[in-house]
């Protein structure tokens, strides 16, 4: 394609004047030198060791030698229709040919980037300053959780009480009907009273609901009449139901109820007299619980009551009181406690179980080995010394796993003990007895490990708690004797019968002489039977 002179000197230009922009526009860093510029007429080459940027897609609209459009900036157009792409402040582009190839430029960062950057810098700005992450609440000024603050320490409890004084203004209404009516005075003696009042009182209330209780009260207003400046006494005695939010320190509330209002003065016409009228009254107010007992609290309230003159309707009196309460009852809220945990349901908690996941036995939660017991006698065949014969349950060597016999000199510690006498119904052993109780001593020191329970034992004379009393207090005789004599006391049990548990009749004195007896029975350790008792032998000649 031949190229004038004047065309090719033009564009030469250009390109250099394109180049003196960007580079003003970018100045290059010490770390990036700023290329040099290109001899007229030759396109700009990148370094070699310049990253490549990546290239864009190939626009759906081709221009001719790839041109921007008219009007865009950067964008130059000679009568030729050969465009020319001017330098961007990311350095010098390539310029457009004449196949219609699109420069490669580097393209500045997207905005969404620089969105995310500054979110990142908020967030480690908050976590330096201790606040927490974006789905909790957070107060700069009280960054502690809600539950610990005063706001939410003190709601209202059921089953409380609240006994307090109040103070605060009265406006009596212009025509209240609390006068001693004369027929003789003007007006019949009515007299307006002073435009506001002092209101002094007490209070106490139950509140057997968190949102729900009942007060009474008693006020007095000191004030004076208007006429005559006379001093008029007003009081007040009430009560009513109070209704009231239970969720926070601030407890706001809303009342109504009713009683009497009263006036008390000299006689009229200096002042008014003694009068008194039934009057309902309703209002608001909020409660304010400083700490655990004490509680300061705010009402608002319009009394009700009749206007002077038969029929001629009601007045209001409004009131403003601020009160200082006690409250009674109140109790300390419980921290909520997780139930500890039990995995296997053993009734073990996992903290303290070893198997936390297998239901086993305690101490250690785990389940017990299993230890063949051939003979069935209860002792595992490791331990027991015939572990294909049972064990004889007779009190006497029980631990050895072995079938035996009690030997003859134990048949004489199983049965009534005949001989043991006490004196007539009296729990003393008389000393004849002494010689059949060493016997059993004996005995038992010859075989350390018996063990032996003394039973008293009477007939059906006398009441039944002083018979059981009676035999339980010889058998108990027996065993301090057998204990001074050496015989460990945990080796001797007692137990007092009564007439429970009689051997022969009671209709006779033969029979009742052998119901009273003492009977030993040797113990042994598991379930068993003990030797069959020798025929029974008087004892003892005392009921």
């Amino acid at each position: 394609m031949n190229l004038s002179r004047r065309t090719v000197s033009s564009i030469a230009l250009l390109h250099v004047l394109a180049w003196s922009a960007g580079a003003d526009a970018a100045p290059a860093t010490p770390s990036e030198p700023a290329p040099e510029a290109p001899p007229p007429g030759t396109e700009a080459a990148e370094p070699e060791d310049a990253p490549t940027a990546e290239p864009r897609k190939p626009s759906a609209t081709r221009r001719p030698n790839g041109a921007k459009p008219a009007g865009q900036p950067g964008a130059t157009t000679d009568g030729s229709g050969t465009g020319t792409a001017a330098l961007g402040p990311s350095g010098p582009s390539a310029s457009a040919s004449a196949e219609g190839e699109s420069p490669t430029a580097a393209e500045p960062p997207p905005a969404a980037d620089s969105a995310a950057t500054g979110a990142t810098a908020d967030a480690r700005k908050g976590a330096e300053r201790g606040a927490p992450a974006p789905s909790e609440r957070y107060s700069p000024r009280d960054p502690t959780s809600s539950k610990t603050r005063w706001i939410h320490r003190y709601p209202p409890q059921a089953m409380t009480g609240e006994v307090g004084i109040f103070a605060g203004v009265w406006f009596p209404g212009r025509h209240l009907e609390l006068y001693e009516p004369n027929p003789s005075l003007p007006r019949s003696g009515h007299q307006r009273l002073a435009t506001a009042a002092a209101d002094l009182g007490l209070r106490g209330g139950f509140y057997p609901l968190r949102f729900l209780g009942v007060e009474i009260e008693a006020a007095i207003m000191p004030t004076r009449t208007r006429s005559t400046d006379a001093r008029a006494t007003a009081w007040a005695l009430r009560g009513h139901v109070i209704g009231q939010l239970p969720f926070w320190s601030i407890t706001p509330f809303l009342l109504v109820g009713t009683g009497v209002i009263g006036i008390a003065g000299a006689d009229p016409p200096e002042s008014l007299g003694e009068d008194q009228d039934v009057a309902i009254h309703f209002g608001g107010g909020a409660k304010f619980q400083i700490n655990e007992w004490v509680q300061l609290r705010l009402d608002v309230r319009n009394v009700v009551s009749n206007q002077r003159g038969v029929g001629e309707g009601l007045t209001s009196s409004p009131e403003i009181l601020g009160g200082l309460s006690v409250t009674l009852g109140r109790r300390k809220e419980r921290p909520a406690t997780s139930r500890p945990e039990d995995r296997d349901g053993d009734g073990i908690e996992d903290a303290d179980d070893y198997c936390p996941d297998v239901y086993g036995e305690p101490p250690r939660g785990c389940p017990q080995v299993c230890i063949d017991d051939s003979d069935g006698d209860g002792l595992t065949d490791p331990v027991d010394a015939c572990p294909t014969v049972p064990e004889t349950r007779n009190g006497y060597e029980d631990d050895d796993g072995c079938p035996d016999e009690v030997p003859p000199d134990l048949s004489s510690l199983s049965g009534i003990m005949v001989g043991i006498q006490f004196d007539t119904d009296k729990d003393t052993i008389k000393n004849e007895s002494q010689g059949t109780i060493d016997q059993a001593v004996a005995v038992m020191q010859k075989y350390p490990d018996l063990r032996v329970e003394v039973g008293g034992h009477t007939d059906s004379r006398g009441s039944y708690r002083h018979n059981m009393d009676l035999s339980r207090r010889r058998a108990e005789a027996v065993k301090n004797y057998m204990v001074q004599a050496g015989i460990a006391e945990d080796r001797i049990e007692t137990r007092g019968y009564g007439p429970d548990q009689p051997i022969a009749s009671n209709e006779t004195r033969e029979g009742q002489a052998q119901n009273r007896r003492i009977e030993f029975k040797i113990l042994v350790d598991t379930a068993g039977v003990s030797t069959t008792p020798a025929p029974p032998v008087d004892s003892s000649d005392a009921p």
